[in-house]
Order: C-alpha cells, then sequence, then structure tokens
C-alpha cells in the first residue's frame, strides 16, 4: 500500500514580475534582431530557463568584451555597474538593461543620498552581481558593504553623522532587520530608504515559508544555488522550525533518502524559477507517494512591469 503524504504548497512561490519581465526581453529582443543576441550575466538565477533561451538564440557571457560590437547585448535582472552601459554606449552597441525596477529603484536611492553628500552603507551579500551593480553605481569608496550585524561594528565611515542605507532586495527580511537595528544603534542619524528595498516577492515567498514551517516534515525549495531569494527561502524554513530543508534545482536533484520518512513535505520556488519546475517535483512525489495538495496562500500578487519601448515591434 502506499504511503500518504500531505503536499503543503507555499503560495506566493517562483517567477515574481521582474524575473518574468527579464525573460520576456530577451525573447523579444531575438524576436526583433534575430539570433545571437549576447546576454551579459545569467539572465536570471535558474539553469532551466538559460537552457531554453539559449536554445531560442540567447548567448550568455560574463564581460561585455566576450559580446561582438554588431549584436544587442542585454543586461541581466541583477543590474550592472553604470560602467557597463556606459562603455557599451562608448562601442555603439545596441543594448537594452534588464534590471529589475525594484534594483533599479535601489540604484535610484543610492544617487540620491550620493548627490546629498551622504555616505552608502550597503546590506548585501559580497560578490553577488545584485551587490557589484549597486555598488558599481556611485565611485568607489562611496559606499560600505556589510553582511552581518557583526560587520557594522567594524566599518569605518568617512563622516558617522552623514550615512544612509540601502539593502539588496532578496535578503532575509528578519536577518536584515537585525542588521539595520544594529546601525541605527551605532549610527542614530543614520537615513533609511523611504519603502524598504527588499522586494514585495523576497517577502512574500519568506512569510508563505514561515506559515508552512510549522505543518512540515521536509522543505524543498525548487530554485539555482547561486540564487539569493532561493537560498534564502531555505534558511528561513529552517529559522521558523522545519529541521530538514533541501535546495534543489529540479526533481531529478531530491536527496529521497535524507528525506526520510515522511508525512508532509512543503514546497515553494524561488522568484526565478519557473512553474513547470513545481509540477515536475509534484509528479515525483505522486510517483512515491499517495499524494494530497494543500495550498498555502499568504498574499497575492498582481505586479507586472512593462518592457522597455525600443524592443516593441510595429504593427
Amino acid at each position: 500500500m502506499t504511503e500518504q503524504l500531505t503536499l503543503y504548497l507555499a503560495a506566493p512561490r517562483g517567477f515574481c514580475a521582474g524575473v518574468d519581465r527579464a525573460i520576456r526581453i530577451v525573447e523579444m529582443a531575438i524576436e526583433k534582431w534575430g539570433a545571437p543576441v549576447y546576454v551579459r550575466h545569467e539572465i536570471v538565477h535558474n539553469r532551466f530557463v538559460v537552457d531554453g533561451l539559449r536554445a531560442k538564440g540567447a548567448v550568455f557571457v560574463e564581460d561585455l568584451d566576450d559580446c561582438p560590437a554588431d549584436r544587442p547585448v542585454i543586461f541581466s535582472a541583477h543590474g550592472v555597474p553604470k560602467a557597463v552601459p556606459a562603455e557599451a554606449a562608448r562601442r555603439g552597441m545596441t543594448f537594452v538593461d534588464a534590471t529589475c525596477p525594484l534594483v533599479s529603484k535601489v540604484h535610484i536611492e543610492a544617487e540620491r543620498h550620493h548627490e546629498n553628500g551622504l555616505q552608502m552603507v550597503m546590506i548585501g551579500h559580497a560578490g553577488h552581481p545584485e551587490t557589484l551593480g549597486t555598488m558599481g553605481q556611485l565611485p568607489e569608496g562611496e559606499v560600505i558593504l556589510v553582511e552581518t550585524v557583526a560587520d557594522v561594528a567594524k566599518i569605518a565611515p568617512r563622516d558617522p553623522a552623514r550615512l544612509a542605507f540601502i539593502t539588496q532586495t532578496t535578503l532575509s527580511v528578519d536577518d536584515t532587520a537585525e542588521v539595520v537595528a544594529a546601525l541605527k544603534t551605532r549610527f542614530p542619524a543614520i537615513v533609511g530608504p523611504h519603502k524598504e528595498d527588499i522586494c514585495y516577492a523576497t517577502t512574500n515567498r519568506q512569510e508563505a515559508v514561515k506559515a508552512i514551517a510549522p505543518k512540515i516534515d521536509a522543505l524543498l525549495v525548487i530554485g539555482a544555488p547561486n540564487s539569493s531569494n532561493s537560498r534564502r527561502l531555505v534558511e528561513v524554513g529552517r529559522a521558523a522550525g522545519c529541521a530538514h530543508a533541501q535546495l534543489v534545482q529540479r526533481a531529478g536533484d531530491i536527496d529521497w533518502r535524507a528525506l526520510g520518512r515522511l508525512r508532509s513535505v512543503g514546497v515553494t520556488a524561488g522568484a526565478s524559477a519557473p512553474e513547470v519546475l513545481v509540477n515536475e517535483v509534484i509528479d515525483a512525489f505522486r510517483a512515491r507517494f499517495d499524494v494530497t495538495v494543500e495550498m498555502v496562500e499568504t498574499a497575492r500578487e498582481n505586479v507586472e512591469f512593462k518592457v522597455p519601448r525600443a524592443l516593441r515591434i510595429p504593427a
């Protein structure tokens, strides 16, 4: 007799508006200019998505020098340092910026504070493309990076009374709140964003995981190892009481032995993971268990971002 299992499906999960827009930008660029179209860095952090776009004619590179000057280049959803589009313009290249509008909002914030004479503190992960892109909006030395509460104690700003902070959009909401509290304690005059920098999609997906964590024996987060928001979902699940949380790229990556004997499993997906991969995981469980699927919805999303006008093909 097949064992019974309840799958708690978190909602919201999967694609956010910024990811959906970035993918459409690549597809529309291929439609408008033909293949190949070059993309600087993975357009979003998901191998399934990247491979699908590659099959349509996208070429993924890490540097502008790898792009021929006579083919269009697209900048990824994570954003790029200001020097990158400036160099593309200098070379006379056709380029489209697919930076998520919520990341662009942080860029604009940083520039506004810089113009007002404030030095920036950025809460983010060193080496992540979004962090590199945001820090690259301002001259070197104008952005101090911190990752943890411990980092806050070590920084030496130019003028402690003339500071502002910004954050990467895909961080843990709870961890970031602790770092912000430490910054405000050490630098009472520090200026924060008018609206939270951590994006709605990151926040909503973390809240959904917190809602299912007490109900489940294990959590599966569908997402890439280099996806910041997906990795945070694993951490949030563990912090909310689910001791066993796995990050898997797709069903074939599930470590069934590590899962052991289960009665209930939570399933969610990072903001760059398509729903087809969620369905694949559900089917993998149905092949092994008598599955009941329960949706746990904590918010509804209806955000949509427009694509750049330059990509619209005249009728």
